[in-house]
């Protein structure tokens, strides 16, 4: 009896535990008023500086400028973040963070892995409209390679942004190896868009998109 009664009380004791385990899982915290404060001050900037970036350029860009259009100091700059690399790092994270939102939602709906593949297709596809931050990503590639002092700490920060960034369908898709493919399909789409902005007339837009199209499924291999 008392063998019987131990292993009950263990079993709801382990029980109880499990229980309190999945409360405090499902408990959310809420910021602090200073966490809400520098998320909002930092998406200020984030905001102004994707549009100072994109109407200035990279280097021309002036962190005095950037704090300016988001209503704060060159000093409340610096409180966030420590250079304007870093300012760029943070925009790149964001802007990654975003077209992985839309790109999941959009492979999440395809059934078959064929599907898959030609949602994530037309969605690099579609960049070819984005200009701005195509010329931008290409302004930066620039800068690093003018300062190869700077280069290797800037391409090892991109990498790492872009290898925490993964969808898993599509990792398992490629068997793991989407650096290769997608290294080089940034490179052909950002070309694309650099050589459409000097001379529209060289080909169009719909010579453009087939283009893409053809070099993304040999590639991948759809």
């Amino acid at each position: 009896m008392y063998y019987r009664l131990s292993v009950t009380m263990v079993r709801q004791s382990k029980k109880m535990r499990e229980v309190g385990k999945s409360t405090v899982r499902k408990r959310r915290v809420e910021p602090n008023k200073h966490q809400v404060r520098t998320e909002q001050t930092q998406g200020k900037l984030l905001r102004s500086a994707l549009k100072i970036f994109a109407r200035d350029g990279f280097e021309a860009a002036r962190l005095e400028e950037i704090a300016k259009d988001a209503g704060f100091t060159r000093g409340a700059f610096y409180a966030h973040f420590e250079s304007k690399e870093g300012l760029f790092l943070a925009l790149l994270e964001q802007q990654i963070s975003k077209h992985l939102e839309r790109v999941r939602a959009l492979v999440d709906a395809a059934e078959t892995v064929p599907e898959k593949l030609t949602v994530f297709r037309e969605y690099y596809v579609s960049r070819l409209a984005d200009q701005n931050w195509a010329m931008l990503m290409l302004e930066f590639k620039l800068y690093a390679a003018r300062h190869p002092e700077k280069r290797g700490r800037l391409v090892a920060s991109h990498r790492a942004i872009r290898k925490g960034f993964k969808i898993q369908c599509l990792a398992e898709i490629f068997d793991g190896k989407q650096d290769a493919p997608r290294g080089m399909l940034e490179a052909v789409l950002h070309s694309f868009v650099l050589q459409r902005a000097y001379d529209p007339q060289a080909f169009s837009e719909q010579q453009a998109v087939d283009s893409l199209r053809l070099i993304f499924d040999r590639l991948v291999g759809l």
